[in-house]
């Protein structure tokens, strides 16, 4: 039966056509699908990342915003603190100028106290001279014919009479003071007595203040025999 074997092969063809061309087509619509479906993520993932990406570039933008003012605000504070170290170092520099000036007034407080306290020795080691020659004025005057009298710049004047025999109210007189240093010192003699300048040596030297006018009296009784 060649007629049912070409049958056979005939139908075996279009068996054969048929599945090749259903299964193309399946496989076409598949790729197709596929292919849509691609694309459509790809291009969900496009305007995701590009939406992700415009997120940064304004995250990128805000951080270099943020920057800048970071650098603005350094440079401020920089600024602030050069002026604060300007202010401390003057502050340092008056506070030194300070210290020198209390030790400078402290020192001459110190100083001042103690020439205060030399001044106020000499005066009253100058008192207690003038209280010494008060003391023996009248022992001086009963004896030997002396009379003082205080004058001017806290000086005594030493007058003598009965001296001169031929004359005995005839006067005699030396000015006495007490100068810077404490020392007597004799600042006018009449008549003057070449042996005056050696007396007040002496006086300085012994503080013997009575042998001091007798030995003026003495020169003076000698000068008046001359």
């Amino acid at each position: 039966t060649e007629d049912e074997v070409t049958l056979f092969e005939r139908d075996m063809k279009e068996f054969w056509i048929q599945f090749k061309i259903s299964y193309s087509t399946e496989q076409i619509n598949q790729t197709s699908a596929l292919r849509d479906l691609c694309k459509e993520t790809i291009e969900a993932l496009s305007e995701k990342w590009s939406k992700k990406l415009k997120e940064e570039d304004l995250m990128i933008d805000k951080i270099q915003e943020y920057n800048n003012e970071i650098l603005q605000q350094s440079k401020h504070i920089a600024e602030k603190e050069e002026q604060l170290t300007e202010i401390k170092s003057k502050l340092n520099e008056e506070e030194e100028q300070q210290k020198n000036l209390t030790d400078t007034i402290q020192k001459l407080k110190e100083e001042l106290v103690k020439k205060m306290e030399i001044k106020s020795s000499k005066n009253e080691a100058a008192k207690e001279k003038v209280e010494r020659v008060s003391k023996i004025k009248a022992l001086f005057k009963e004896r030997l014919g002396l009379e003082m009298r205080r004058i001017h710049d806290e000086q005594l004047q030493f007058i003598f009479r009965h001296i001169d025999h031929k004359d005995p109210d005839k006067p005699y007189m030396f000015t006495l003071s007490i100068n810077e240093q404490g020392d007597y010192e004799v600042t006018s003699c009449t008549p003057p007595l070449d042996c005056i300048a050696e007396l007040q040596l002496k006086l300085r030297e012994t503080n013997n203040f009575s042998a001091f006018v007798a030995n003026i009296r003495k020169a003076f009784t000698a000068l008046s025999y001359k």
